[in-house]
């Protein structure tokens, strides 16, 4: 993007790009989980989720803004921890992505399954997922009208469902509230917060936002309300709607097929929630695997390794290679990983670990603390570790498991 301000965006479409990176990041996804671990107290848990995001997307945009250089989280940790902790920054912070896009390839072939019933789910997405990477190769990139038409993809199911779930409204579906007890609320946190993970990509966006000081934060700000408002209407009107027991028997059954237990003569609407949905997951998808790739350029030159750096100045590592090997690597999170839960912790721990050694650099500057900013900060830092904890002990579980 050149520094000329006529080319840079608007906060309108900085708040768009946004939107799409949260809401294709995986709402589609966490819904049906959420209700079968949590129940109707699963409306807390993504308040809770959100309200962690608040803070830490708060804290993260003061970095970016403190901090407006390439490589993002590279740059941020390397502050107060050097060279080493800012590649394990960045590091897992794009670790934590491609494994976030090997669960939406999943989803996206339940998705695909519903669609063509012949083929399995496995290799529907198998399928998409080698036709999205071939698509960057190719250099076939979302334009900014892209943009707008993924939202517009993408909030249509979510208000489509939200009404038709309204319309069922019924009180009854509230009882038992917690069926798994209180601490699901919390140990739950780490699927619920997988729907908003994306916030970051607003937080990042100074370098080509019209007037980026004041610009920035509104687009972080609205773009993380209307999505907070759209979620919890979403969310809530499943829960009201929706027996747990369709959830509690299958649950990462998809929203057209939880839907069809309540609406079975809506066929065509479902259908075309169905596409929808698949748009917005496909698109999300797609962005990623470029923005993946992209990160993982900026990767390669913070390792500073002479080997590298010259297959880099001979164009043989480039753009297109490195897309390659974010989609081997979607490939290898897409195959090897079978559990919902440690998918989604894995993600979780590999994030996290990023934005937390972000937000840690403001706690080393004096004049945070004297303006107070670093309540904010202090606030992120707190929920982000409760949710790395619930993360870590999920996959210390799992691994005890194996074992045993």
């Amino acid at each position: 993007m050149s520094a000329n301000s006529t080319q840079k965006i608007s906060v309108a479409t900085a708040v768009i790009i946004g939107m799409n990176a949260m809401i294709g990041a995986g709402i589609f996804s966490i819904a049906s989980l959420l209700s079968s671990k949590v129940g109707p107290a699963g409306i807390l848990t993504y308040l809770f989720a959100f309200i962690a995001v608040w803070f830490m997307a708060k804290s993260i945009a003061r970095v970016a803004y403190l901090y407006p250089q390439e490589g993002s989280f590279y740059a941020y940790a390397k502050q107060w921890g050097g060279h080493t902790l800012g590649l394990l920054s960045a590091g897992a912070y794009l670790v934590g992505l491609l494994i976030a896009m090997g669960l939406l390839c999943k989803y996206a072939g339940f998705y695909l399954h519903e669609v063509f019933p012949t083929v399995s789910s496995h290799t529907l997405g198998l399928i998409l997922l080698t036709i999205l990477v071939l698509a960057n190769i190719m250099g076939l990139v979302l334009s900014q009208l892209g943009q707008y038409i993924l939202i517009v993809c993408t909030v249509f199911p979510l208000i489509t469902t939200t009404i038709m779930c309204l319309s069922k409204f019924n009180t009854a579906n509230l009882t038992p509230f917690m069926p798994y007890g209180p601490m699901s609320v919390i140990t739950a946190t780490k699927v619920a917060i997988f729907g908003l993970f994306g916030f970051e990509c607003t937080a990042s966006l100074f370098n080509v936002v019209k007037d980026p000081e004041k610009n920035v934060p509104k687009a972080l700000t609205y773009s993380l309300l209307l999505v907070g408002i759209i979620y919890l209407l979403f969310i809530s009107s499943i829960v009201l709607s929706i027996p747990l027991t369709i959830f509690a028997l299958n649950p990462t059954i998809t929203i057209p097929a939880a839907l069809k237990t309540i609406f079975p003569h809506n066929d065509f609407i479902l259908f075309c929630v169905t596409l929808s949905i698949l748009s917005a997951i496909v698109g999300t998808i797609h962005s990623m695997i470029w923005t993946s790739s992209e990160l993982m350029l900026s990767y390669f030159k913070f390792l500073n390794i002479k080997s590298i750096n010259k297959a880099i100045s001979k164009k043989i590592i480039t753009q297109k290679t490195t897309v390659l090997i974010a989609g081997l690597a979607i490939l290898s999170s897409y195959l090897f990983i079978e559990n919902m839960n440690v998918f989604f912790s894995l993600t979780d721990v590999a994030l996290i670990f990023a934005f937390l050694t972000s937000m840690i650099t403001l706690l080393k500057l004096p004049g945070e603390w004297k303006s107070g900013q670093n309540i904010t900060t202090v606030l992120g830092i707190i929920t982000a570790l409760v949710i790395f904890a619930v993360a870590i002990e999920t996959l210390a579980q799992n691994v005890i498991t194996i074992f045993n």
